[in-house]
């Protein structure tokens, strides 16, 4: 006979107030949140649940990785118990890609064999999986680290990507990092002026834009 729940413990759950808000390491199980939260942020911000033909797609490419092989920088914005915002990271590009190379490439490159592009981001990532781009060299060689930080609306207010990004950034500097820096769209003028508070300055500018911060 299984053990009966105590009456006093079920209201207790019923009535639990939710947990507010809060930043945490992410975890193995954040892993279909990181691929959620990565869609509906990868059109420079906003929802892109139209232009990929797959959800998974920007997730294979700009989020899900770290959790595999830069866990110890991958911090998420925890709302009662569900990841409503990331940031993720490495403190040497170069490695990092080198890791990707051996590691996560070749195996997309089976699961994916035969797939072609049906909606209008598709090629952005299978064009990746098949010809691995890595970062401007010049770039890297005077901010070894990079990240990515994406959060859905309930974290978009209350500092909460502020917040990531001071966790980021101090999980990098431990780890010897000198400088990181990241890409963004040149016509996201929000996410830049963002950056800009934050003492992100740029340093490049070709397909995209490079914001980049001495730590």
């Amino acid at each position: 006979m299984l053990p009966q729940t105590p009456a006093s413990k079920i209201c207790e759950n019923k009535h639990r107030a939710p947990m507010p808000l809060h930043i945490r390491p992410a975890r193995q199980d954040d892993r279909a949140a990181l691929f959620n939260i990565c869609l509906l942020t990868a059109d420079s911000g906003t929802d892109a649940s139209a232009l990929f033909s797959d959800p998974d797609y920007p997730g294979l490419v700009w989020s899900v990785p770290y959790l595999d092989f830069a866990p110890e920088h991958a911090f998420v914005v925890d709302d009662d118990g569900e990841a409503v915002g990331y940031i993720v990271g490495t403190p040497d590009t170069t490695a990092f890609e080198a890791r990707l190379d051996a590691e996560w490439w070749p195996q997309l490159a089976k699961q994916y064999a035969g797939r072609t592009a049906k909606a209008p981001f598709d090629a952005k990532v299978l064009d990746r999986i098949a010809a691995p781009a890595h970062s401007h060299p010049g770039v890297v060689a005077t901010h070894p680290a990079h990240l990515h930080i994406n959060l859905l609306p309930p974290a978009q207010s209350g500092g909460w990507g502020r917040k990531l990004i001071e966790a980021e950034l101090a999980s990098l500097r431990q780890a010897g990092a000198r400088a990181v820096h990241l890409g963004v769209s040149p016509t996201n003028t929000r996410a830049i002026g963002f950056y800009h508070h934050l003492g992100f300055e740029e340093i490049e500018r070709s397909e995209g834009l490079h914001l980049g911060k001495a730590l």
